[in-house]
């Protein structure tokens, strides 16, 4: 196995993925596993459209429609969390082996995402939920602001 710490998180995933279809009585096939593969390669917030431009460079017949379930037997494997971020679209999130609590920041104009998870602010919405009498089972936290990038593409002359 390569020593790049990337190839073995896809390794990892690749066999979770696959320990988990056994366990519910499904079968791999070569199409799913390129799917999966590039899903976890990519490890970014991604559509089912923008997933099929790149496994269709892998294996050009793949269909939109296996793509598509694929994503779905991920979300119900617990290895990919979809996301609506505003903009109309369904991006799929993998998390194998990352905090599921993580929380995301993202550029209203370029749409760039950003996770990161802060236990500061983890801590202090505890406090908070405590003083009201709460307890937090979960967490949504999505930040929309202007980024700083100069090439930002779709930034508005306005935030400039």
């Amino acid at each position: 196995m390569s020593s790049d710490p990337t190839d073995q998180r896809v390794a990892d995933a690749m066999e979770a993925f696959h320990q988990r279809l056994q366990d519910a009585g499904l079968k791999s096939t070569r199409q799913r596993d390129v799917i999966v593969e590039r899903f976890f390669e990519l490890d970014k917030h991604i559509t089912a459209d923008e997933l099929l431009e790149e496994v269709r460079e892998v294996q050009s017949r793949i269909g939109y429609a296996t793509v598509y379930r694929t994503l779905k037997l991920l979300v119900e494997q617990d290895l990919a969390l979809p996301k609506d971020f505003g903009d109309g679209q369904t991006r799929y999130d993998p998390i194998f082996d990352q905090d599921p609590q993580h929380d995301h920041i993202i550029c209203v104009d370029c749409r760039k995402i950003v996770e990161f998870t802060d236990d500061m602010v983890n801590q202090r919405l505890e406090h908070l939920a405590e003083e009201m009498d709460y307890k937090i089972r979960r967490k949504k936290l999505e930040l929309y602001a202007e980024c700083h990038i100069p090439d930002c593409p779709n930034r508005s002359e306005s935030s400039e």
